[in-house]
């Protein structure tokens, strides 16, 4: 059987979504959605996209609702993207941390912890592996958080890894896990992952952070949901903190509260 969607469908559930996450999904993501949902069809036995709505709207599937979120909103990551804002982190990293004074960042947008575990090599490599820093990553996805938390990945993940840092912080694959690697225990017990929705009015309060990574993610986001995500993100950031947005993004127009120091690099003052 052939899974197609019409526009009706579409609406509803990529409003769906919006409401839900504050992802924006252009008549373009149809395909992707057809991709990704179909196969949920398939294993419900449910025959159109009518009906997989009404069954993830109904209260007693609050389950597969999380299961339609997390397929929706995956998306492509990986070790070491976008690297100028890793050298970046090295220059304002301190020389050292004191026992008190922890070093945090947060990673907000961790998908399968690619990039929460980039900052710790980075960070490893700077202020020690033993050093006072920690790391929180999150995402709106749980599936994409247990990967994270396991740490273990293809190889062939690892190409854009230095190759000093592959030797340091990562374990080659053996017998049954040949062709994968798993991100040292030692790295492991400074980064945490948590669920959470950065579109929620008036999220609480995470921490206070000396960066955060906001990367390929506000691409998805309509104006009104850019200006909520950044004002929840703001309110963790440290005075003098840095938040740092991909390649494609800028804050014009989302907030005058931050200061443009680069491209894609804004401090709080």
């Amino acid at each position: 059987m052939s899974y197609q969607i019409n526009d009706t469908e579409f609406k509803r559930l990529s409003g769906l979504l919006y409401d839900i996450a504050g992802i924006s999904l252009s008549d373009a993501k149809k395909v992707l959605m057809t991709g990704r949902l179909s196969k949920r069809l398939i294993a419900l036995g449910l025959d159109t996209y009518t009906q997989y709505y009404k069954y993830v709207t109904d209260p007693s599937h609050a389950d597969e609702l999380r299961f339609m979120v997390d397929l929706l909103t995956t998306n492509e990551t990986y070790f070491f993207r976008e690297p100028q804002h890793f050298e970046f982190l090295k220059e304002i990293l301190p020389k050292s941390t004191e026992r008190g004074d922890v070093y945090h960042v947060w990673s907000a947008a961790a998908s399968i912890g690619a990039e929460a575990y980039t900052i710790a090599m980075v960070l490893a490599d700077k202020l020690g592996v033993d050093g006072a820093w920690e790391i929180l990553g999150t995402d709106i996805s749980h599936s994409v958080l247990e990967h994270a938390r396991r740490g273990h990945y293809r190889l062939a993940e690892a190409e854009k890894i230095h190759l000093p840092y592959l030797k340091k912080f990562c374990l080659k694959g053996r017998d049954d896990q040949v062709g994968t690697f798993l991100i040292d225990k030692k790295l492991r017990q400074h980064v945490r992952f948590e669920q959470l929705n950065l579109n929620v009015e008036g999220m609480k309060k995470m921490g206070e952070f000396d960066v955060i990574f906001l990367r390929n993610v506000l691409i998805y986001f309509d104006i009104p949901t850019k200006q909520r995500v950044v004002a929840n993100l703001i309110r963790s950031l440290k005075s003098g903190g840095y938040l740092i947005v991909g390649h494609s993004e800028s804050l014009n127009g989302i907030t005058n509260v931050l200061t443009a120091v680069k491209p894609t690099i804004y401090r709080k003052p």
